[in-house]
């Protein structure tokens, strides 16, 4: 089927870090380059929150005609999997970028990094340690209380060097020893208190195997990676602001290229948390399906929900970058977003989600008629179906109401109402089971409404949408909601966890009646299921079982919280 063209991303305005690059590109300071990289660590997946970053960094770099890396800061192999490497690929691909070259890896620099370590410590600026964890965070003071030296900081250079070549010769047990930046254990930055920049780790990388057992850490590592790479400017979130004292001085000591480090606000979402050790508690815990359960703000998990690249973009540009303090956005607005997207590019279907049968007891038994239904009725591109129609029909339980209120305009007792592009009925009867429960509705049609208008020009203000019971396709259907009952931590009570507020009733399955155009539909497909919600085909469907997840629903909360606040 044809679609619409999307919409082209939302123009940037001028902010805080686009006007640090004007002045940088007026300075020359980088010779008018503008070079950026997305690092993230591939120890789990990315979320909304991660999307900010990649719409940030590969954005800048589209904007001023520059580069973007991919670089995988991969110094963790305890942590890290191949799994998550594809993965990331996948979604920045997916969000329509595309990294410089090939993609990088801190693996990629690890001889590079060993190489600067020994050259501090010949320096004088690096020793190795024996305290344990425990005892170097002991030692390390506090906001109020400057730290205490090691005992083994004036350790002599060549001591500590060959002791630094022992550890990497593999000699040593996980945390006998680690190599320490020597700084200043008086600096009221607690960051800059000798910090570890080494650390022994008898583990097998996802890259490198077994060549190596010791490993840098990420804030000695990263600096030094965006030199190698020749980053501009090096942007991360809110919580990395203490640690560019650290990333100065380690360029600066070691004279390497200086790329900017530029801090923005991290992204908080309403009703979700991502928290990277968060989720993987989700996951591991089984509260939800795995990393792209719908319900997780995962990109892979939005994506199998059925939000849009375009949708997530928009969303990102809306909320922007700021500076002072990290943003909590409510999440009605990443809704409204994929709202507004989805309303342009998916096809209309019907499908009844809570069914209820009609039986149009003067229209013949043994009749089918064919209506000719469009697949968008303001975008003729997109086409039109063939939608069957015959004497019995299922039609949404919460049309029909027996004891109607004032201002119904459904289907009661009495009422006539449309059926989209078929006939007008009526009710006539309505039959109920033993319980007193309705099971069934008889109506009349009026043959001269064929299509949905009378020729004697009386006006029907209801229209329902329907399915052909004999042609109906039972759907599984996956409604889904907010994760969470709170909006935010700062809401979890004393003494309980974020786990005590998870949702169970965040996802519910029902099997819903859908028409026969809608069981075919692959995987990743989106539909609006008229008057009820955009949805989206799931890959656990087939063409005889197909399953569908709700994306969003019609209404539009975000327009509702604005005109209140």
């Amino acid at each position: 089927m044809s679609q619409s063209p999307s919409a082209p991303d939302r123009p940037q305005g001028t902010d805080f870090i686009r006007t640090r690059i004007n002045q940088d590109n007026l300075s020359r300071r980088f010779d008018g380059r503008v070079h950026t990289r997305f690092p993230p660590e591939p120890n789990g997946y990315l979320h909304i929150g991660h999307a900010k970053s990649i719409c940030l960094n590969f954005g800048l770099a589209r904007e001023y005609g520059g580069k973007c890396n991919l670089r995988f800061d991969d110094t963790n192999p305890v942590k890290e999997d191949a799994e998550y490497v594809d993965s990331i690929k996948q979604d920045v691909q997916w969000l329509g970028f595309q990294w410089e070259g090939e993609p990088h890896y801190a693996s990629d620099y690890f001889d590079r990094l060993y190489a600067c370590a020994e050259k501090l410590i010949t320096m004088g600026k690096a020793y190795v340690d024996e305290l344990s964890a425990d005892q170097i965070r002991e030692y390390r003071g506090t906001l109020t209380r400057p730290g205490t030296p090691s005992p083994w900081r004036d350790r002599p250079a060549e001591e500590s060097l060959d002791l630094f070549r022992r550890m990497k010769a593999g000699e040593f047990e996980d945390g006998r020893y680690v190599l320490r930046a020597k700084i200043d254990m008086a600096s009221p930055n607690v960051v800059m208190r000798d910090p570890t920049i080494y650390r022994i780790r008898h583990a097998e990388h996802h890259r490198t195997g077994g060549k190596w057992c010791i490993y840098p850490m990420y804030d000695f590592t990263h600096c030094l990676s965006d030199s190698f790479e020749g980053i501009t400017h090096s942007i991360c979130t809110l919580e990395f602001e203490n640690n560019r004292e650290l990333y100065d001085w380690v360029l600066d000591t070691l004279g390497e290229y200086h790329s900017q480090q530029i801090e923005f606000a991290r992204l908080n979402l309403t009703y979700t948390v991502l928290s990277k050790r968060k989720l993987i508690q989700l996951v591991k815990e089984g509260y939800v399906r795995g990393w792209d359960d719908p319900r997780m703000p995962t990109i892979c998990g939005l994506r199998r929900r059925g939000y849009t690249p375009e949708a997530i973009r928009d969303f990102c540009a809306r909320i922007g970058v700021a500076r002072a303090a990290d943003s909590v956005v409510h999440y009605s607005l990443l809704e409204f977003c994929c709202r507004e997207h989805l309303n342009a590019v998916t096809p209309r279907c019907m499908a009844v989600l809570d069914p209820i049968k009609v039986v149009i007891t003067d229209y013949p038994e043994d009749k089918t008629e064919e209506f000719t239904q469009p697949l968008h009725p303001e975008d003729a591109s997109f086409g039109s179906r063939s939608v069957p129609f015959c004497r019995e029909l299922y039609i949404e339980r919460d049309d029909f109401r027996e004891d109607p209120p004032k201002k119904y305009f459904r289907l009661s007792p009495g009422a006539e109402v449309r059926l989209r592009y078929a006939y007008y009925i009526t009710c006539r009867e309505v039959i109920k089971d033993a319980d007193g429960n309705i099971v069934e509705l008889r109506c009349t049609h009026d043959p001269l409404s064929r299509g949905g208008s009378s020729p004697d020009g009386r006006k029907v203000r209801g229209t329902l949408h329907w399915v052909s019971a004999r042609h109906a396709v039972p759907a599984e259907v996956r409604l889904y909601g907010q994760m969470f009952t709170t909006e935010g931590e700062g809401d979890i009570e004393e003494g309980k966890t974020f786990l005590d507020y998870f949702d169970p009733g965040s996802e519910k399955i029902i099997t819903a009646m859908v028409e026969p155009y809608l069981a075919g539909l692959p995987a990743g497909s989106h539909v609006q299921f008229e008057r009820v919600g955009y949805f989206c085909a799931d890959p656990d469907g087939t063409a005889g079982h197909p399953v569908f997840n709700r994306t969003v629903t019609l209404k539009d909360s975000w327009a509702k919280l604005e005109k209140k606040q």
